[in-house]
């Protein structure tokens, strides 16, 4: 396989992380990273400002949002120095869609002679209601008393705008509403991953 940065994304609770870590082992010899590693360190941050731990709040959006994402793709990208393949398990929910964003990141990974393939993991809202509850995690602590609000600023559409014909795995749809799917998913992404590989 082709040196290449894979980018499993979706809106919180969709999956990502069950999904990331299957496909990794299936992929083998991958260095597998997850923005959510980097929650301790944003933990200190609300302490030492003297904020609640809110990462839905203005001051998460302001001061650390942003910060997780340039950190988790720094050491992506520095790990494409000793890897063929990494995969980075975050949501990024509002950069797939940003096509300056997309093309910036592009450009530095062909500067290691990498490419960039996009998972999106496809699940209704009401799994990932439940799913949220049965995981019972603070940081949705938030997101759990305030659902409504919360999934209505959730963009759970494809985003279509990495759509590439010519290259199939810049956009890879990965259903995961329930075992069937997922595994029917599983097999298609493999696959298409192998194939663009040996182009």
């Amino acid at each position: 396989m082709n040196k290449k940065l894979i980018l499993v994304t979706s809106p919180p609770a969709c999956g990502k992380t069950y999904v990331a870590k299957a496909l990794a082992k299936q992929l083998h010899n991958i260095v597998y990273l997850d923005k959510d590693t980097l929650i301790v360190l944003s933990k200190q941050i609300f302490k030492v400002a003297g904020q609640p731990y809110d990462r839905s709040s203005a001051f998460f959006e302001k001061n650390i949002r942003d910060y997780e994402y340039d950190c988790i793709l720094a050491l992506a990208l520095e790990a494409l120095d000793y890897n063929d393949l990494v995969l980075v398990n975050a949501p990024f929910t509002k950069e797939v869609r940003d096509n300056a964003f997309i093309a910036d990141l592009k450009a530095k990974l062909a500067e290691k002679g990498a490419t960039l393939a996009v998972i999106w993991v496809e699940t209704s809202p009401d799994v990932v209601h439940q799913r949220m509850i049965e995981r019972n995690s603070d940081r949705d602590t938030w997101k759990l008393a305030h659902w409504d609000e919360y999934i209505s600023r959730c963009n759970f559409s494809l985003p279509e705008n990495l759509a590439d014909p010519q290259h199939k795995d810049n956009l890879i749809f990965f259903k995961n509403n329930n075992d069937t799917e997922f595994e029917a998913s599983m097999q298609d992404c493999v696959q298409i991953l192998q194939s663009d590989a040996e182009k």
